[in-house]
C-alpha cells in the first residue's frame, strides 16, 4: 500500500511538472513579448491587475483546495465515496460565493482599486480580471476534487489549455489595441482578457473531466456527514491555511501600493518614472517565477500522499516522501538560483532588450530575486508538509512575520533615492529568509524527526557553485568574441546545464526515487545508472 501511495505521488508529481514545463513556456512567450508590445509602464498596469487578483484568489481558493485535497485523500484511503461527493459538493457552495463577490469587486470598483495603488491607469486591467475570480473558484473546485485522490492529469491538461488561449488571446488583443489606438492602460486591459478567457476553457474543461469521473465513481459506500458538518471540517482546515496564503499576498498588495507611494514621494520619481520602474521590477519578477513554478507540483502532490499515508498510520512512507520532495526541490531550485544570479544581466539583455543603466538596474533586480529562490521554494514545500501534519495554524503566524519584514525593508529601502526600485528585491529576500528560518525552527519543534533540510540541499549547492562558474566563464568568453546577445546567454546556459548534469551524476546527489518524480524516470535511472 505504501509503494502505491509512493507511486501516485511520483506520477502525480511528474505529470503536473511535465505540464508546468509547457505552461511556463508558453507564459514566457505570452509575457516576454507582452512586455515589449505594452512597455514598462503598461506591463506595470497590468501586474497591478494581477496584484489585486491575487489577493482575492487566495482569499478564494488557498485554503479550499488544500481542505479539500486532504479530505478526499482521507476519505478515498478509507473507501467512503460518498463523503468524497459532498465534500465536493460542499465547497463548491462555498466557492461559489466568494467567487461572486470577488468579480463583483473587481469589475464594480475597478477605478478606485487603481485609485488607492496609485496606478490609475491600470483600471482597464483590473475590470477585465474580474470574472476570472469566479472562473478559478469553479475550477479550483474541481482540482481540489481530483487532486484529493492522487490525480493530476485533469489539472495538468487544464493548465496547458488555459496556458494556450492567454497566449493566443492576450498577445492578439493586446497587439491590436495598440496597433489601432496607442494606449498601454487599454492594451493592458486586452492582454488580461487572454487570461480570463483562459480561465473560462480551463473552467468548462474541468467541468467535463468531473462530469465523467462523478459517473465512474463508485457507489455512496461508508458513512456521509451532513452539509453542515463537513462545512465545519473544511473551513477547520480552510480558513489558517486561507490567513496565512491571503495575509502574505495582502501585504504583498500592501507593499505593492508602499513601493509606488515611496518611488513618487520620498524618491521623487514622478507617476510615469514610478510606473516603468516598478514595470522593470514586475518584469524581473516573471522570470524569477518561471523556475519557482517547477516547485508547486512537487508540493501539490505530497499533500494528499502524506496525508494518505499517516491516516494510514504509515510514518516512514510519509517520510521517503517528504525527502523526495525535499532533493528534487534542491536539484531544481539550486542551479536555477545561481544561474539567475550569474546571468541576470544577459538574461534581461536578451529577454527585454535593456541598455545601459537600465540593464544594469533590471539585473540587479533579478539578481537578487534568484537568491530568494531557494528560500521561497524551501517555505512553500515546509508549509504543505506542516498542513499535511495538521499544524495548520503554525504556517500562517510565519508568513505573517515575514510579510510584516518585507513592508518594513522596502519602506525604508525604496524611499531612499540612491536605491529605490532595487529595494524591492531585497524585502522579497528577507521576507522569505525570515520565514525559512522560522518554518525549519518550527518544523524542528512540532514534526518528530524532522527533516534536516540544508543536509539535504548541500550536494545540489555544491554542483550548483561549480555550475555557476562554469555559467559566468562562459559569459565572459562570449561576451568576449561575439556581440550577439543570444550566444551571449544561450551558450552560458547550454554549456552550463550540461556541466550541472555530469556534477549530479558524480555526486550521487540523485536516488531511485526521485528519478521516478520525473517524466520517464526509469528510463533516466537506467541511463544515469542509479538502483
Amino acid at each position: 500500500m505504501a509503494s502505491n501511495k509512493k507511486q501516485s505521488f511520483l506520477h502525480g508529481a511528474a505529470l503536473l511538472a511535465g505540464a508546468t514545463a509547457i505552461v511556463k513556456v508558453l507564459g514566457a512567450l505570452y509575457k516576454i513579448p507582452l512586455g515589449n508590445i505594452i512597455d514598462d509602464a503598461g506591463f506595470g498596469y497590468f501586474n497591478t491587475a494581477y496584484d489585486i487578483y491575487s489577493v482575492l484568489l487566495m482569499i478564494s481558493t488557498a485554503g479550499l483546495p488544500v481542505a479539500m485535497s486532504r479530505m478526499i485523500a482521507e476519505a478515498g484511503s478509507l473507501g467512503r465515496y460518498g463523503q468524497i461527493r459532498r465534500i465536493y459538493q460542499t465547497a463548491l457552495c462555498i466557492f461559489l460565493g466568494l467567487g461572486v463577490a470577488g468579480t463583483v469587486l473587481m469589475t464594480g470598483f475597478c477605478r478606485p482599486l487603481a485609485n488607492w495603488m496609485n496606478s490609475p491607469n491600470s483600471w482597464a486591467a483590473i475590470a477585465a480580471l474580474g470574472p476570472s475570480a469566479l472562473l478559478m473558484c469553479l475550477t479550483s473546485a474541481f482540482r481540489g476534487f481530483f487532486q484529493g485522490q492522487g490525480n493530476m492529469r485533469p489539472t495538468s491538461v487544464s493548465q496547458v489549455l488555459e496556458a494556450i488561449c492567454k497566449l493566443v488571446v492576450g498577445l492578439g488583443l493586446a497587439w491590436f489595441i495598440m496597433k489601432q489606438k496607442n494606449d498601454t492602460a487599454l492594451a493592458a486591459g486586452g492582454a488580461i482578457l487572454g487570461v480570463t478567457s483562459g480561465c473560462l476553457i480551463a473552467t468548462l474543461y474541468m467541468y467535463g473531466a468531473y462530469s465523467r469521473a462523478r459517473r465512474e465513481m463508485p457507489g455512496n459506500t461508508g458513512g456521509v456527514s451532513s452539509f453542515g458538518q463537513t462545512a465545519k471540517q473544511l473551513l477547520a482546515i480552510a480558513i489558517p491555511i486561507t490567513i496565512g496564503s491571503a495575509g502574505l499576498q495582502i501585504i504583498t498588495l500592501v507593499d505593492a501600493k508602499v513601493v509606488m507611494s515611496r518611488l513618487i514621494g520620498a524618491a521623487g520619481f514622478t507617476q510615469a518614472e514610478a510606473d516603468s520602474l516598478k514595470g522593470v521590477y514586475n518584469f524581473a519578477q516573471t522570470i524569477f517565477n518561471l523556475p519557482y513554478a517547477f516547485v508547486s507540483p512537487i508540493s501539490i502532490s505530497i499533500l494528499p500522499a502524506i496525508t494518505a499515508q499517516l491516516t494510514l498510520r504509515n510514518a516512514r512512507g510519509a517520510r521517503r516522501t517528504e525527502e523526495s520532495a525535499i532533493r528534487i526541490m534542491g536539484l531544481i531550485t539550486m542551479p536555477c538560483a545561481v544561474g539567475l544570479m550569474v546571468l541576470a544581466q544577459p538574461i534581461m539583455g536578451l529577454l527585454r532588450g535593456y541598455t545601459g543603466e537600465t540593464l544594469a538596474t533590471a539585473g540587479n533586480l533579478l539578481a537578487v530575486l534568484g537568491v530568494s529562490l531557494v528560500f521561497t521554494s524551501v517555505v512553500l514545500l515546509t508549509n504543505t508538509m506542516m498542513q499535511a501534519h495538521g499544524f495548520v495554524y503554525l504556517p500562517v503566524m510565519n508568513m505573517f512575520i515575514g510579510g510584516v519584514v518585507k513592508v518594513i525593508v522596502n519602506y525604508i529601502l525604496v524611499g531612499n533615492p540612491n536605491i529605490n526600485i532595487q529595494g524591492a528585491p531585497v524585502g522579497t529576500l528577507c521576507c522569505y529568509l525570515c520565514i525559512t528560518v522560522l518554518n525549519l525552527f518550527t518544523m524542528q519543534k512540532v514534526i518528530r524527526k524532522s527533516h534536516n533540510v540544508p543536509k539535504h540541499l548541500l550536494k545540489p549547492f555544491i554542483a550548483s557553485l561549480i555550475m555557476g562558474g562554469v555559467a559566468y566563464g562562459m559569459w565572459r568568453l562570449t561576451a568576449a568574441v561575439t556581440g550577439s546577445r543570444l550566444v551571449q546567454c544561450a551558450l552560458p546556459i547550454a554549456v552550463a546545464a550540461a556541466a550541472y548534469v555530469i556534477l549530479v551524476i558524480a555526486l550521487r546527489i540523485i536516488t531511485y526515487d526521485d528519478c521516478l518524480l520525473l517524466p520517464k524516470g526509469e528510463k533516466i535511472a537506467k541511463l544515469m545508472r542509479i538502483r
